[in-house]
């Protein structure tokens, strides 16, 4: 092994992988005094906790979803006051153009109320307001204020400063090969610079969490599904609130240009584990056809090749492959064609940049956020299915309640890993 990153001999908690989730828990520990330290093989928020749209949302949210999204707009409000993380409360609008959207639209809102969601149906004249000229018919939106957006990548560098304020110790390109066990127990964890100690460890491993825990004999049911993503160049006076127009979505960024994607354009290629966990995503892939494309490529025999056990006394897949970096589709451009024809002010918006990232998914879409039962002291927070980053600060507080036991609110076992 090598000596380039110097780690330390013990922590009390190791957060595996420097995305949102393990970010936001090391933050949160590390405020209640938690000796904590987070390792990234890559650099912080390397992969799809900065690939994302940046949506801070309670619309559209999975019932178990809804109390932590409260939350977080909450906790999104005081990390803005503490360091800039371009948090904005811009509102958020599901437009509708027909009653079968306005009903589907409904049926949510009533669903959530319980929840104290600020959300409203709003009809055709509130929703023109709101929107520059257009040319499709909108008939009315699902709006909520005070939900909006955040910057991906300044969000990660924000938390993950406040978290070091704290005293958390933040480890990049250092890989964890895997867990150190005694007795059954979690011991540590062994990295490529050495091994640390610790009484817990969570896995916040994004899309490489089932290629670890498989390592340890944990089975965790997950696969990637591939998106893609552009920002526009500024655009004078387009749009301000945050739109989902059902084939596309919009939002201004703090630059003046727009981050432009949609739902329906994501891809899972086919690769071995689409066959070994065939059982438990083939419902999801029936229920959701119109969302996620399958596709047969040469990811198959990419994935084919990374072993699934490795020695961590030697290199790891963790180390070869150190960022996910996958090819840019033609969704996001397809949304933006969408958008300017349904907004004429967006007809010269022109490409700044455009990108790919992998979604964690698993077979309901929901998170585990969860204790490996197989393993104790082994916590998971993995799987978001493409919601994480803006539940992130709830994310972390709700897993530093649970490593700590402390009392936990909400529907915790809608989140357990041993519901599958």
């Amino acid at each position: 092994m090598t000596s380039e990153v110097q780690v330390p001999a013990r922590v009390d908690v190791a957060v595996i992988g420097g995305g949102m989730a393990g970010v936001s828990t090391a933050y949160a520990l590390a405020k209640d005094g938690i000796s904590v330290a987070v390792f990234e093989k890559g650099t912080i928020g390397c992969e799809q906790s900065s690939r994302n749209w940046g949506w801070v949302r309670t619309l559209g949210r999975d019932m178990p979803e809804v109390p932590l999204a409260i939350r977080a707009s909450e906790l999104w409000g005081d990390i803005q006051q503490h360091v800039d993380v371009g948090f904005r409360r811009t509102g958020l609008l599901y437009l509708a153009e027909n009653q079968t959207d306005t009903d589907g639209h409904q049926e949510w809102l009533e669903r959530a109320r319980s929840y104290g969601v600020d959300a409203m149906l709003l009809g055709r004249e509130a929703v023109l307001q709101r929107l520059p000229v257009t040319n499709r018919p909108w008939t009315g939106g699902l709006f909520s204020a005070g939900d909006g957006v955040a910057e991906p990548s300044m969000a990660m560098r924000g938390i993950a400063h406040l978290a070091k304020s704290l005293g958390c110790r933040i480890f990049e390109h250092c890989a964890v090969r895997g867990l150190d066990l005694a007795a059954g127990r979690v011991s540590g964890v062994v990295t490529e610079h050495g091994r640390v100690q610790a009484g817990t460890v969570l896995l916040a491993g994004g899309a490489w969490s089932r290629l670890l825990c498989g390592n340890s004999g944990v089975s965790f049911p997950q696969l990637k599904v591939r998106a893609s993503v552009l920002r526009t160049v500024p655009v004078a006076g387009a749009l301000d609130v945050t739109l989902n127009g059902k084939d596309f979505a919009c939002s201004r960024r703090a630059d003046g240009g727009y981050t432009v994607s949609q739902f329906r354009s994501s891809i899972a290629d086919l690769v071995p584990d689409s066959f070994k966990l065939f059982p438990k995503f083939f419902p999801s892939w029936i229920a959701n056809n119109t969302l996620v494309k399958l596709r047969a490529g040469r990811r198959f025999f990419e994935e084919l090749s990374i072993p699934t056990r490795f020695d961590l006394g030697r290199r790891t897949p963790f180390e070869e492959h150190r960022t996910l970096v996958p090819p840019v589709g033609d969704g996001a451009a397809t949304a933006l064609r969408k958008l300017a024809r349904s907004f004429p002010a967006f007809r010269g918006a022109t490409i700044a940049e455009a990108w790919g990232g992998y979604i964690d998914v698993t077979p309901d879409a929901l998170p585990v956020m969860s204790p490996v039962p197989a393993i104790p002291g082994f916590y998971l927070a993995s799987g978001f299915s493409g919601h994480g980053f803006g539940i992130g600060p709830a994310v972390g507080e709700f897993m530093a309640n649970m490593i700590q036991g402390r009392p936990l609110s909400g529907p915790v076992r809608a989140f357990r890993l041993d519901r599958f």
